[in-house]
């Protein structure tokens, strides 16, 4: 999940040269880790599915701008929970399952859920545990009965786990009290029999199996004053809303339904392809995940999207710090760096399998400003990263586009958001179709391992482990204890008892 930021430090001053300019660069250390669906008639393009204007006259406007975002933490929604109601804001997250809230005291929280205080309130006496690329939090299991201001009316029983202790999960100056997963129940933990929110959501209220995303971010700083001014953003349960796109929208297969599974067939960097095998794109899987920060690259990707951005881009000399995410590069103030670096494309499989279509984004979503550091500069990160669990579209991608996660139909779509603009100019593109016929006709060459079953490796490969080190300790210790025929001493139980 996920979303995280860290302290600007600052380093001496310096320049960056390029072959046709040179600029005034400093690089800085960052330790940075409606009631119903629209009716849409879908059209084919050259056997891409994309949906048509709208047709019909009903409105999701009241979920229009139901989400602030925390620049680089995440956007969130008002949930109402329990009897009497208890308001807390929750994280939206399309990269997990669960739908769980503070339910103890945090120093980073301004509030908590007390379910002791909710008459509807139930627990389940289940335990939950759930870890996330980079915090973890665990708790208890129960239902409530829930509503969504600014969502579809009416109330819904729902799981919900009450978060009794987190690790770097709640961070410091978030707005946000819970998470809200909004992916499929073979996420949920402790099993799949959790039935996720918006499962519950379809099933109680009726509304279609369709739910849609506009993150309002780009452009503004992860830090300084905007951050008093949080970023918009709108989720809307039950449909499409037409007013949060321009032109068509272009839909992917969804591959597998656990996280929101798409295909990638190439990327380019300007107009340069990086000609890797597309099963290097889909190295463990590729992920829309709302959750996410940035854009992920699996490393041979990564490393091929850097060294293209250097080739074509204006600014050649940067320290290798700003493309690891650990160094900031700075120009003076007044100083647009966009304009120096590539778009880059990414070519997604159609509903017709031989064909593609490609969302860009332009640097403006990439190469993100992050504060004004008072010493007339202006800084920036890099909003890409490295992966080893696989390819995934993060906040850097999404807040180009408005996305539509149709679960109906098994598909995920992308649009032009009326809000990725930046001074007047849209900040990314669509286009298609284009033929696959060059690319081969599956490029997921292994399905990737469950969670539950990277987990029961895991816990197998400490017990044997925990086993190895216990047979060499009595091993060590036998010629001094056998005479008392135990086998053991203190010390070795010690040892044991911490593999335990």
């Amino acid at each position: 999940m996920k979303f995280l930021i860290s302290f600007l430090l600052l380093a001496e001053f310096g320049l960056c040269r390029s072959e046709n300019l040179l600029l005034p660069l400093k690089i800085s250390t960052f330790n940075g880790s409606g009631e119903g669906l629209i009716d849409k008639r879908s059209s084919r393009q050259g056997g891409i599915s994309l949906a048509s204007q709208s047709a019909g006259t009903v409105s999701f406007y009241s979920m229009l701008n139901n989400l602030k975002g925390d620049v680089g933490r995440g956007y969130y929604l008002e949930v109402d929970i329990g009897t009497p109601v208890q308001k807390m804001n929750i994280l939206v997250d399309t990269g997990s399952s669960n739908f769980a809230v503070a339910g103890a005291a945090n120093s980073n929280i301004k509030t908590y859920f007390k379910p002791k205080f909710s008459s509807t309130y139930k627990s389940s006496d289940q335990f939950v545990l759930v870890r996330y690329t980079q915090g973890s939090w665990e708790g208890e299991l129960g239902t409530d009965v829930v509503a969504i201001p600014k969502g579809p009316n009416g109330t819904v029983t729902i799981n919900i786990a009450t978060i009794l202790q987190s690790e770097d999960f709640f961070l410091p100056g978030i707005n946000w009290q819970g998470i809200l997963g909004l992916a499929y129940s073979m996420l949920a933990k402790p099993s799949s029999s959790v039935e996720p929110f918006f499962d519950s959501l379809v099933k109680q209220i009726k509304i279609p199996n369709v739910f849609s995303l506009q993150m309002c971010g780009a452009g503004l700083s992860l830090i300084g004053e905007e951050q008093a001014s949080p970023a918009g953003g709108s989720l809307v349960m039950g449909g499409i809303e037409s007013s949060l796109y321009k032109g068509d929208i272009w839909y992917t297969p969804i591959k597998r339904e656990w996280y929101y599974q798409i295909e990638v067939l190439k990327l380019e960097v300007g107009e340069l392809n990086l000609n890797l095998d597309c099963t290097e794109y889909n190295s463990d899987k590729a992920i829309v995940d709302s959750g996410t920060t940035l854009l992920r690259l699996p490393i041979n990707v990564f490393d091929a999207v850097v060294a293209a951005i250097k080739q074509t881009s204006k600014v050649a000399e940067f320290a290798d710090g700003f493309w690891s995410g650990s160094q900031l590069a700075c120009w003076m103030q007044g100083t647009t760096p966009w304009s120096y670096f590539p778009k880059i494309s990414i070519y997604l499989r159609g509903e017709n399998s031989t064909q593609s279509f490609r969302i860009t984004i332009l640097p403006q979503l990439y190469i993100q400003p992050m504060a004004d550091v008072g010493v007339q500069l202006e800084c920036y990160r890099f909003g890409i990263s490295s992966s080893t669990n696989g390819l995934v579209l993060g906040a850097t991608v999404m807040e180009g586009f408005y996305v539509v996660f149709d679960r109906e139909q098994k598909r995920v779509g992308f649009s032009i958001s009326s809000c990725a603009v930046i001074d007047g100019s849209p900040v990314s593109e669509i286009a298609g179709p284009f033929s696959a016929a060059d690319i081969s006709s599956n490029c997921i060459s292994k399905r990737p391992r469950t969670q539950p079953a990277l987990w029961i490796i895991s816990y197998a490969l400490i017990a044997l482990s925990g086993i190895t080190l216990l047979v060499s300790v009595i091993l060590l210790i036998f010629p001094c204890s056998h005479r008392n025929g135990n086998g053991l001493t203190d010390d070795s139980s010690l040892i044991r008892h911490r593999w335990k």
